[in-house]
C-alpha cells in the first residue's frame, strides 16, 4: 500500500509541476491521473472478454492456461 501511495503522490507532483494550464485544470490533472491507466486495463479486460466469445479458440486456449495456472498454484 505504501508503495502505491507514493507512486500516486509523485504523480500528483509531478503533474502539479510540469503540466500547462489553468491552477485548477493543473489540480484537476494530478489527482485523476490513475484513472488512465484504470481505463486502459478495463479496456483491454473487455476485449479480452469480447474476443473469447468472438473466437472460441482464444477462448480454449485461455481457458486451459487458466486451468493450468490454477493447477500449478495451488
Amino acid at each position: 500500500m505504501n508503495v502505491a501511495l507514493i507512486a500516486y503522490l509523485v504523480g500528483v507532483i509531478i503533474g502539479l509541476w510540469r503540466t500547462d494550464g489553468t491552477p485548477l485544470m493543473r489540480c484537476g490533472l494530478a489527482l485523476l491521473w490513475p484513472v488512465g491507466p484504470a481505463a486502459f486495463l478495463g479496456t483491454i479486460a473487455v476485449l479480452l472478454a469480447a474476443s473469447l466469445v468472438a473466437f472460441p479458440a482464444v477462448g480454449a486456449v485461455a481457458a486451459v492456461g487458466a486451468l493450468v495456472w490454477w493447477l500449478i498454484s495451488t
